[in-house]
């Protein structure tokens, strides 16, 4: 680990690669922490330190992330799952009853991370997922398959691949971050298509929640992830195009995450 430790690489995660380069467990690493390499594993061990000392995420290194208590495989084609997405999971599962047909759209699933949580902890229900990259799409349905879950995907922007379909829980977690803010930096490794939206970060959600009431059922609902400085606006463009009952949910870290309202 001394090599981890020259490149300012932490710890944990230079244990976490080095298990994935030897295909073993951490707790094996313990025990045989004296032993030497063999030579293909310490020239991949080495280059992943020094990618992951350049920036490079963790998850991309790997290639998976768990989110609600799945293991998902990702790549630089799809944003890596954060926990408080998790918090517009819980939401959707308040929202998706016990009866077997209930139909969600998933707009912009990316790895597919909300859709196959709702899928998994719903099994009754019809999850339909959309994203506009073919690459991102491929990411996703290779979750689904390993993960036998049984999610629709289709390839569009937003709501054109639905066309005049009707669903009782729409959910998206959208590009919300500004074109210009300053945090872009930190997350240049991530696909920018599914980080930036517009000058303010809105244009995105404008566009959902302005199309959403002609592809819900009566009394379904919008629930929307956002930035930290966003329910305002969102719940104000909600508010602007009809819905009702609208109300904010906090992440981890107690801020204001996710928006949603009924039609």
């Amino acid at each position: 680990m001394q090599q981890a430790r020259d490149l300012g690489v932490d710890r944990l995660d230079a244990q976490i690669l080095l298990s994935t380069a030897l295909q073993r467990p951490r707790s094996w690493l313990l025990a045989h922490e004296l032993d030497a390499l063999p030579h293909e594993q310490a020239s991949r061990f080495a280059a992943w330190l020094q990618r992951r000392a350049q920036g490079e995420p963790l998850a991309y290194l790997v290639g998976d992330k768990e989110f609600y208590g799945l293991t998902l495989r990702v790549s630089p084609d799809v944003l890596i799952p954060r926990p408080d997405t998790e918090t517009l999971v819980d939401w959707a599962l308040e929202l998706i009853p016990a009866q077997p047909g209930f139909s969600v759209l998933d707009l912009g699933t990316g790895s597919g991370a909300i859709a196959l949580a709702l899928q998994h902890q719903r099994p009754q229900a019809r999850i339909t997922a959309v994203d506009a990259s073919q690459a991102a799409l491929a990411v996703a349905q290779t979750n689904a398959s390993r993960l036998g879950l049984p999610v629709n995907f289709l390839h569009g922007s937003w709501f054109e691949p639905v066309a005049e379909a009707r669903f009782g829980l729409i959910v998206s977690n959208p590009p919300y971050i500004a074109e210009n803010d300053k945090h872009l930096d930190a997350l240049g490794f991530e696909p920018k298509q599914a980080l930036t939206s517009g000058l303010d970060g809105l244009d995105d959600l404008r566009l959902i929640i302005a199309q959403a009431p002609l592809h819900l059922q009566p009394g379904g609902w919008l629930v929307l992830e956002h930035g930290h400085d966003q329910a305002a606006g969102v719940a104000g463009l909600l508010e602007a195009h009809g819905f009702g009952q609208i109300s904010t949910r906090f992440d981890l870290g107690g801020n204001p995450r996710c928006t949603g309202g009924k039609a």
